[in-house]
């Protein structure tokens, strides 16, 4: 370990360019792009584009969809995009350990591609999928894409057998909106470009990998943050390279955290050719400027005696220069939709103001699944998406539950924390995690902390779509009800009935205990129907979902609730 990981109490290196899934950040826009990947890949075949400018953190994206992905998708992950036809397709079959066959008569070519389908059609009746990964696309030559869009074509009679994530350089988008290659373009299922990160999420990306590292402390000075999203753009390998000198000169001069001045020297250092060839495109345009000026001077001069004279008696004002104002450059506004990030019309959203700062960055949420998670006590690894978030839940003997259309009062009613999506002042809508509820406020948390907004703003800015987690009794997987047929038809859940009677009896002790033999009698749907009707729920004899976290609640289990006091 180098001395100053032992400095500052680190255990590895945070801001290494290495692209390692351990230290992904997940900021919306890399939890988009996870989103659109697993959605190509969940469709029949064709293309998947990644694209992202340099350092945006493309492969470490990659690498963190691969070592996640299911065990029945096969790999072949492609690195070197400078091969020939024939290079590309050996290279496929050796990730997928293809063995080809030795006749010398055939062409590679033909060997691989013959190989290769009669592999994906063996691996198709086992049930599994096969992934083709190439890094740096933009560097595939036409002939090679041809190639990949023929071997796309490889098929049964109702599916597709491979699909194809292309990942690379803003430059690939206009390699394939080529004529020739149109044919291609129109097999992309999905695409998605990466961006930069934004300002807000700089200092959570910062302290993020601090923490993947050891980190028990904020290192890096508030000041600093915003000079380092000038100098580098959001671009996270920048990023990277500027914190790490900025570490390392902090530790030589004896600082325990790193300043604003700091991360200024590092910058200059790390980026003085970009800025070095910055300045020298500066200086060109300052030498075309007063090579014309001296022209003009020169002209002027030499029809000096054609022009009219103002002179100080004839009277006439002296025209005065304005300063020149600023052009401020507006961009067109983004629209997101079920967190899909696009250009659309320009909207007026209301911004969102919370009325106080509850807490600053003890309670920040960087990403709202395991943020919504850990109210719950979970303390999972970092989750991507809703289908992960299902997932997490059904190990922890949770459910997820994502409703459409509803209103604060129906939030009230669950009183489970939960995630929603508000319109912010920039278009974009914008994920927290409500933790809290009362009279006139409600308490959200994201990556800047917990904030209290009013219900009104709330209501305006809000969606109307919540996602949040409730507890079944073990061995629920269905609502009960009593069958108006026959007795013969009961259902039998011995597990949720015993849960069942050992909760009723804790709400009100005077319940009496009804013998069933584990099945949901009509006497059991009597004691739920007056249950409901006591808590104002809608009285049906069911046992559902409101019923039983409304019973989980007042039974006196460990339950995350929103409002104080019922």
């Amino acid at each position: 370990m180098s001395i100053y990981l032992q400095y500052f109490a680190l255990k590895r290196e945070p801001f290494s360019i290495v692209p390692d899934p351990g230290f992904l950040y997940p900021s919306i826009y890399h939890r988009q792009a996870v989103a659109h990947l697993k959605y190509g890949l969940d469709r029949e075949g064709g293309f998947i584009l990644l694209t992202g400018e340099v350092g945006t953190g493309k492969t470490t994206l990659t690498r963190t969809m691969i070592k996640r992905i299911p065990p029945h998708v096969r790999v072949a992950y492609i690195l070197n995009s400078k091969l020939n036809t024939t290079d590309v397709l050996a290279s496929i079959c050796d990730e997928l350990h293809i063995q080809l066959p030795a006749d010398v008569e055939l062409s590679i070519t033909k060997k691989c591609i013959d190989a290769l389908n009669q592999d994906l059609l063996a691996a198709h009746a086992e049930g599994k999928k096969t992934l083709i990964v190439i890094e740096e696309a933009q560097n595939l030559t036409p002939e090679v894409l041809e190639t990949l869009r023929l071997l796309s074509n490889l098929e049964t009679s109702t599916q597709k057998l491979l699909h194809i994530l292309l990942v690379g350089q803003p430059e690939l988008l206009e390699i394939l909106a080529q004529k020739e290659l149109r044919q291609l373009n129109q097999l992309v299922v999905s695409r998605f470009h990466l961006s930069p990160l934004d300002k807000e999420d700089l200092s959570n990306y910062i302290n993020h990998r601090l923490h993947k590292a050891g980190a028990k402390r904020a290192i890096f000075e508030p000041a600093s943050i915003a000079v380092l999203f000038r100098l580098t753009g959001g671009v996270p390998r920048l990023i990277n390279l500027v914190c790490h000198q900025a570490l390392v000169a902090a530790y030589a001069s004896g600082h325990k955290t790193v300043s604003a001045k700091l991360v200024r020297q590092a910058a200059a250092e790390i980026l003085s050719d970009r800025q070095t060839a910055g300045n020298k495109k500066i200086w060109l345009i300052v030498a075309a400027v007063l090579i014309v000026g001296a022209g003009l001077v020169a002209a002027t001069v030499k029809f000096k005696d054609q022009l009219p004279v103002l002179t100080e008696t004839s009277g006439a004002p002296v025209a005065q220069l304005e300063p020149v104002k600023p052009i401020k450059i507006v961009e067109p506004a983004a629209v997101e939709v079920d967190g899909v990030k696009g250009s659309g019309v320009e909207a007026t959203p209301q911004p969102i103001e919370p009325t106080a700062v509850i807490d600053a960055q003890p309670t920040a949420i960087a990403n709202p699944f395991t943020g919504l998670l850990a109210t719950w006590g979970i303390d999972s690894a970092e989750v991507y998406s809703e289908e992960e978030l299902s997932s997490v839940a059904d190990i922890q003997q949770l459910r997820m539950e994502k409703i459409s259309a509803v209103n604060l009062q129906f939030i009230e009613k669950v009183n489970r924390p939960g995630i929603v999506w508000l319109l912010a002042e920039n278009g974009y809508l914008k994920t927290y995690v409500i933790s809290g509820l009362d009279a006139a406020t409600v308490t959200l948390q994201n990556s800047q902390g917990a904030v209290a907004m009013d219900g009104e703003s709330f209501t305006q800015n809000w969606n109307g779509v919540y996602l949040y987690l409730w507890k079944p009794p073990l061995g629920y997987s269905a609502p009960l009800a009593v069958s108006a047929n026959s007795t013969n038809s009961l259902q039998v859940n011995p597990p949720v009935i015993d849960w069942l009677q050992r909760q009723l009896q804790a709400i009100n002790p005077d319940s009496e205990r009804v013998i069933s033999g584990g099945r949901y009698t009509p006497a059991i749907a009597q004691q739920v129907l007056v249950f409901q009707r006591e808590q104002g729920l809608a009285a049906d004899g069911i046992l559902g979902r409101e019923t039983l976290m409304r019973l989980n609640h007042l039974g006196g289990e460990a339950i995350p609730q929103l409002l104080g006091t019922d």
